[in-house]
């Protein structure tokens, strides 16, 4: 991994935390850089218990979320970054496409990891994919020279959705996040305006641990996270 770079894009400054904390330990850990973008901080649809403060305001809230993403980031080894353009409804527009593919240009990852293109229960994560798909392409130019500045085309994975059946999620790839779990929990941790989701996700890794211990008989493996690749990768033989 070492000097391999990994971008997530969420649409809310959380959803990092709970899809792909543990892989991003895992990159990082063995060398790699990873940035973190939250397109909002879903400040309004994702930050209930907040709300219950007597006199809170918008402001307020994304400053802590803030706080709260930042601090999750670090644990992981991650740089935590926020363009704030509101949730429920996320709005990505020609302005912030421009500015989320200039960043591509400018970190050139390896590896991308966003939302699927679905989602039945929540508005803005297929907004937040389509942004990504489009950056991604405006970013690499079709792979071809182009008469504005590219990066290399990187890979696109999903990471896992809330109701992964419902959302056409089916995992290509299983992290091992064993020997990083507990910065996936210590991050997790960070994110207190979500405690409810803690509990779950620490029981998906384990769900997904078991799937991963069965394709690969490693014993070893304990958590891991899923992934779907939305491009084939290439190799040079199987």
């Amino acid at each position: 991994m070492s000097g391999r770079r990994m971008l997530v894009v969420g649409a809310h400054s959380a959803d990092f935390v709970w899809r792909s904390a543990g892989a991003v330990a895992a990159h990082t850990e063995t060398g790699g850089e990873a940035l973190v973008v939250a397109l909002s901080y879903g400040e309004r649809g994702e930050s209930g218990v907040l709300w219950q403060q007597e006199g809170q305001t918008e402001e307020n809230v994304k400053r802590i979320r803030h706080e709260e993403a930042a601090k999750a980031a670090a644990a992981v080894g991650a740089e935590f970054r926020a363009f704030d353009l509101g949730d429920y409804p996320l709005h990505v527009g020609p302005e912030a496409i421009d500015r989320l593919a200039e960043l591509m240009r400018d970190f050139a990852p390896h590896v991308v990891l966003t939302h699927p293109d679905k989602d039945p229960f929540n508005p803005d994560h297929p907004v937040a994919h389509a942004a990504v798909a489009r950056a991604r392409l405006l970013t690499a130019g079709a792979g071809v020279a182009s008469s504005f500045r590219t990066a290399p085309p990187p890979e696109l994975l999903a990471f896992e959705p809330h109701q992964p059946e419902l959302c056409g999620f089916t995992p290509t790839v299983f992290v091992d996040i064993t020997s990083v779990f507990e910065k996936k929990v210590e991050a997790m941790s960070c994110m207190a305006a979500q405690k409810y989701l803690q509990e779950y996700y620490a029981q998906r890794a384990e769900h997904r641990g078991n799937h991963a211990r069965k394709v690969t008989g490693n014993q070893a493996i304990r958590q891991a996270e899923a992934f779907q690749r939305l491009l084939p990768n290439v190799v040079g033989a199987l």
